[in-house]
């Protein structure tokens, strides 16, 4: 359940990210566009992260994820 699991805030914050930010977080050592295209590619290859994500009103080609969508992203994934 995501209300039951609790972020460590000493190791990431959840805060506003942009995109390609966030996915350099989790692929430091390429590209930040190949990082944008790693984290799109898992999170459309997770059903349960796209539908969870689309509820909160991510869409395609988003630009800046919210704290909340951020924070589903890294429940899903683990923190970067």
């Amino acid at each position: 359940n995501l209300n039951d699991t609790k972020m460590n805030e000493e190791t990431f914050k959840v805060r506003a990210y942009g995109f390609g930010e966030l996915a350099q977080l989790y692929c430091p050592h390429v590209t930040k566009k190949s990082a944008s295209f790693q984290l799109r590619s898992w999170i459309l290859s997770s059903k349960k992260l796209s539908a969870i994500l689309k509820e909160k009103g991510f869409k395609h080609g988003q630009k800046l994820l919210t704290p909340a969508q951020v924070e589903i992203i890294i429940i899903e994934l683990g923190e970067p």
